[in-house]
């Protein structure tokens, strides 16, 4: 990485943020920062269907590890020049097969184009059974057989990948007028968070999770541009290939890479300062930066009584800030 100081972005998933709350909208943000520094941030920053906004000075890390990291649990190692994993995809089993050609082709496409490695998938031995919802405006949901995920990753493991994407179902219509028009809170987006931090926490390896539904169809009507990569993908599926080709090796001994003492900053959105992370950055004493983006959330320095968190109108205010110390 060709930066000397490192700091954390995070827009935590399903809880509306009106800046990276979407579909990859807050990846111009992460690319913004890392002009200057190496970025550490998640996939729902970054992740925009058939696009990313990964490039080599950030780092893809999922939400589960980035809360053991700021705990001091665990290092991030990124990878050597050129170094990439080897990613594995798990498909759930109640993908239609016409559903499942898709994303394969998808797979294919990427190891065709990009020349990732991507050797294995796994279809789960029984279906998933995934329900999603909103509660108090935040999105959730829960997994109906989450060891039916495990036991594909164990077999894509045991076959030497070090990174996996999850692929479930989604098989309820999840049309939202107001996440369609850039004003409400992305429905999947926090049973996806589930998933991911269910394996992250099982394997510790990189993982990223991609929805399937039921139609594949490109819209030809103008949307809000918050959303408008979702409405040019027909899968969700290359953005976490791209991400978690490079993402950082996670080292649970704690001793190589890049330790949670080594961030200069944690940036969060200054209602949304509840989080695991945001809690043990400040318990070790790591600088947490808050920038007016709002969210459905409302857990501000007043309601942790810290005094001492530094509060920005924009993300460039808050990078200007941080450049200069």
């Amino acid at each position: 990485m060709r930066h000397d100081e490192t700091i954390a972005l995070i827009i935590p998933t399903g809880i509306g943020a009106d800046i990276g709350g979407y579909a990859g909208d807050g990846g111009k943000i992460a690319r913004m920062f890392s002009k200057h520094f190496n970025v550490i941030t998640h996939p729902n920053v970054v992740n925009g269907g058939i696009l990313s906004a990964i490039n080599d000075d950030i780092l893809y890390v999922e939400g589960y590890i980035l809360d053991e990291f700021f705990k001091g649990n665990l290092s991030l190692e990124p990878l050597k020049l050129y170094e990439e994993n080897k990613t594995g995809v798990i498909f759930d089993k109640s993908i239609p097969n016409d559903i499942l050609n898709v994303h394969i082709n998808t797979i294919n496409a990427m190891k065709e184009v990009m020349g990732f490695d991507i050797p294995y998938f796994e279809i789960t031995s029984e279906e998933v059974g995934v329900e999603f919802y909103i509660k108090d405006n935040i999105s959730t949901g829960v997994i109906g057989n989450e060891k039916t995920l495990l036991n594909s990753a164990k077999k894509l493991i045991s076959k030497g990948v070090n990174a996996i994407g999850v692929v479930c179902y989604f098989r309820d219509d999840i049309t939202n007028d107001d996440y369609e028009s850039g004003t409400g809170v992305d429905p999947i987006g926090g049973i996806e968070a589930v998933i991911s931090h269910y394996l992250s926490k099982e394997l510790m390896i990189p993982v990223a999770h991609s929805p399937a539904f039921s139609k594949i169809e490109i819209s030809t009507k103008l949307s809000n541009p918050k959303v408008a990569s979702e409405n040019i993908s027909s899968t969700y599926l290359p953005c976490i290939l791209e991400g978690l080709n490079r993402a950082p090796k996670i080292d649970k001994e704690n001793k190589k890479g890049i330790k949670n003492k080594d961030i200069k900053a944690l940036i969060v959105p200054y209602k949304a300062l509840g989080s695991p992370a945001v809690l043990a950055a400040l318990e070790q004493n790591i600088r947490v930066v808050s920038v007016k983006n709002e969210t459905k959330t409302s857990i501000g320095c007043l309601e942790l009584g810290a005094d001492d968190i530094m509060e920005y109108n924009s993300y460039e205010a808050a990078l200007g800030a941080l450049i200069k110390g």
